[in-house]
Parts: C-alpha cells; sequence; structure tokens
C-alpha cells in the first residue's frame, strides 16, 4: 500500500525519527527522518546524514514504537 501524503507531510512537518520496514529481517530497516517525496519515492535522512531514496511502498512507521510485522 502506498504511504500517503498525509502521513510522510507529517512525519516530516514533526522532524520525528521514522523507520522504514523494507522486509522481514529488523537490520534491513531503515532509521531516519523524512526529507522529501514525489510519486513513487522518498528521501529519508540517515542519524549519519546521508540521505536514501526509498519506495513509498514500504512501511513507514514512528521509530519510538514497536517495530511492525506488516511487510
Amino acid at each position: 500500500m502506498l504511504t500517503s501524503e498525509e502521513v510522510l507531510d507529517g512525519f516530516r512537518v514533526s522532524g520525528e525519527k521514522v523507520r522504514v520496514v523494507r522486509d522481514g529481517i529488523e537490520q534491513n530497516d531503515v532509521v531516519g527522518t523524512v526529507v522529501a517525496w514525489d510519486e513513487e519515492t522518498v528521501v529519508i535522512r540517515k542519524a549519519n546524514r546521508r540521505v536514501v531514496k526509498l519506495s513509498r511502498y514500504y512501511v513507514y512507521e514512528p521509530a519510538s514504537g514497536p517495530r511492525s510485522s506488516r511487510v
């Protein structure tokens, strides 16, 4: 399911760290802040200040909460 504009904008405005769940392996998660997005991708700034471009079809959730099992 595509992550909505409202959810991404909420994360961007609040500056809250997000966890991007890409598959069932927790080590493959990306944690950072939402910087920008377009129709297909989201730009995340990681703690080491590098940016990564990820698909909007991944699961985006607050990093402070428990990890979701949805993939």
